[in-house]
């Protein structure tokens, strides 16, 4: 049996914290994993600069709700569901999600949750697991399933390596370099076809 496993931002939506960024002029909140590869590191910075502007979580739903997943993407995903199982690994949270997934009509996500208090202050995040892209496809392997996986950046990247093949999806440059073991798709027809291929291939070992 063949799983397919896809990132969110980047892949299927927008940035999350770029938009937010944009919308309320921080700059600095625009870094993404393309920017601090170290999760924990990254979360730090953002929530120290969300407790500085005294940004809450009403803020940032308030953006998400004016975002739309990528052109193309629902289409996408709705012909990826028709034909294999999907399930989307993201290091975004819960409360940033959900507007996103309706829009997707549900696909099955994981990913973490947030320490929000009564007044809306992100106070700290709690992950599913460290790593926990790679740890699912794994536990997906203990439970023989074989696995495609699809990313955009750094914080895929174990996750590709454990999958018995990963793609990088609109990488930057810098991905790319470093990772050249991993074929790269430009469009969701260039990835439909790498998706296609690993199974093809799969199903004939």
């Amino acid at each position: 049996m063949n799983i397919v496993c896809l990132d969110l931002e980047g892949v299927l939506i927008p940035e999350i914290w770029i938009n937010f960024a944009e919308k309320v002029g921080v700059e600095e909140l625009q870094a993404t994993t393309r920017d601090i590869p170290d999760y924990d590191e990254l979360m730090r910075f953002r929530l120290d600069l969300c407790k500085k502007h005294d940004f809450r979580i009403q803020d940032i739903q308030k953006v998400i709700d004016t975002l739309s997943p990528l052109e193309g993407a629902k289409e996408f995903s709705d012909q990826l569901r028709a034909d294999y199982q999907l399930i989307i690994l993201s290091d975004t949270f819960q409360e940033f999600a959900e507007p996103m997934m309706r829009q997707l009509d549900w696909p099955t996500i994981f990913c973490h949750e947030l320490v929000i208090d009564e007044q809306g202050r992100i106070n700290n995040y709690k992950l599913r697991k460290p790593d926990h892209k790679r740890e699912t496809v794994k536990r997906l392997h203990e439970l023989n399933f074989n696995v495609v996986a699809a990313g955009d950046s750094y914080n895929d990247t174990t996750m590709l390596g454990e999958a018995e093949q990963g793609i990088l999806f609109c990488p930057p440059q810098n991905v790319i370099d470093e990772f050249p073991q991993f074929p790269v798709a430009k469009s969701y027809a260039q990835l439909r076809n790498e998706i296609d291929a690993a199974m093809s291939e799969m199903q004939d070992r």
